[in-house]
């Protein structure tokens, strides 16, 4: 566990943060993910879900040392992809659904360099209300939580130690 200073209690050093709604067939994909990833019961992860990335959600990074997000995509290839992301402000930035990368963006502004964090991007095909995650979708997730178990297996990197100040002339 780590944390920054004595007001601060400390919190596990990996975030895996899934979000989607269960209720919209294949969008249940990062839901399922943390549900899945909770069962490896490893002290060293806090999971996280809501049904979409809010500006809140920058203050469940502090302290970290590194995050994974995951969400379900219509665009990624089957079964999933991997991407590190980097803090910036978007066009989400301003509303009530943020990107990961705007996420970031915020704690950088906020806290300074946030910590590294990827984004895991599950295949899905459908969308509708009141659906079920189609078989197609579960066999992805089932890939993803394959690669997010190695994922955790290696360690957190290390926390960057901020430079020291030059000495006086």
């Amino acid at each position: 566990m780590t944390g920054t200073s004595p007001d601060i209690p400390a919190v596990p050093e990996t975030l895996v943060f899934g979000w989607g709604n269960p209720s919209r067939g294949d969008d249940a994909l990062g839901p399922l993910a943390v549900e899945a990833i909770e069962a490896f019961q490893r002290a060293d992860v806090e999971c996280l879900t809501d049904f979409q990335l809010q500006v809140e959600h920058a203050m469940d990074l502090h302290g970290r040392r590194r995050v994974l997000f995951i969400d379900a995509s219509a665009s990624a290839p089957p079964p999933f992809t991997v991407s590190t992301l980097h803090g910036r402000a978007d066009a989400s930035y301003t509303t009530h659904e943020m990107s990961p990368e705007a996420v970031l963006h915020v704690y950088a502004s906020v806290f300074g360099p946030p910590p590294p964090a990827v984004l895991l991007a599950v295949r899905g095909d459908v969308w509708e209300l009141g659906q079920d995650p189609t078989a197609t979708a579960l066999g992805n997730l089932a890939a993803a939580l394959s690669w997010v178990r190695d994922w955790l297996a290696e360690p957190a990197a290390e926390p960057e130690t901020p430079p020291e100040p030059a000495a006086p002339q």
